[in-house]
């Protein structure tokens, strides 16, 4: 269990580094789709890292939907989720040592002010569910007993991607309350008081993915 904790802290804090980094401290003006390819990338980079490892979850609603699946423990579930945020606060703080502007942006997540394009809360909640669950049902599908498992690490990464490219302008992208959490834990303000979103939206779309393939739905036949 300590490997899995290590690579889930790990690959947490990696995405949180390159994913927000790329925010923060790539070029101006604003590149989405640089951004965009840094999170789908970076996801890319750790599943074929970590993946022999921990399966490379880094993300507590990719392992609340393995954990309604079936595919994973209740115990193994919250080890997983402690690797995953204290992972996500260790990206964070080592973005805001690099950066200029030190803690006042980290690339967190948000809606009505905090939105990059000015989305309100209803957007912002829609977004974050439905791109969750699809996100979480590429990752069961590629991950299952007759996925394409040596394509899995891109497929899921390309998927990231693209959720990005789609929502950056939503909310910045969340799918993953262990990447909000970092980043609004130290930026504070209206980060963190928006933060209960990208928990909320991410768990209920992760469990919508998951319960498709609970019930056998999207299940391949034997």
């Amino acid at each position: 269990m300590v490997k899995k904790f290590s690579a889930e802290f790990i690959g947490t804090m990696v995405l949180v580094l390159f994913g927000c980094g790329a925010a923060v401290l790539g070029p101006a003006p604003f590149d989405q789709l640089a951004v965009s390819l840094a999170f789908g990338l970076a996801i890319v980079a750790m599943a074929y890292g970590i993946g022999p490892v921990s399966g490379c979850h880094v993300n507590p609603a990719v392992s609340l939907a393995a954990f309604i699946a079936g595919r994973m423990s209740l115990k193994d579930m919250g080890l997983y989720w402690v690797a995953q945020i204290l992972g996500a606060v260790a990206g964070a703080v080592i973005l805001g040592q690099i950066s200029s502007g030190g803690y006042a942006s980290l690339g967190a997540n948000g809606f009505d002010g905090g939105s990059p394009g000015g989305y309100g809360m209803q957007a912002a909640l829609i977004f974050e569910v439905v791109a969750t669950a699809i996100f979480v049902i590429v990752i069961l599908g590629v991950t299952g007993a007759k996925g394409q498992g040596a394509f899995a690490g891109l497929a899921i990464g390309l998927t990231l991607a693209v959720i990005h490219i789609v929502g950056i302008q939503v909310t910045g992208v969340s799918v993953n309350p262990a990447r909000s959490f970092g980043p609004a834990v130290l930026q504070g303000g209206e980060a963190l008081s928006q933060v209960w979103l990208f928990f909320v939206a991410p768990a209920i779309g992760a469990v919508l993915g998951a319960l498709l393939f609970r019930f056998k739905v999207l299940e391949p036949d034997a």
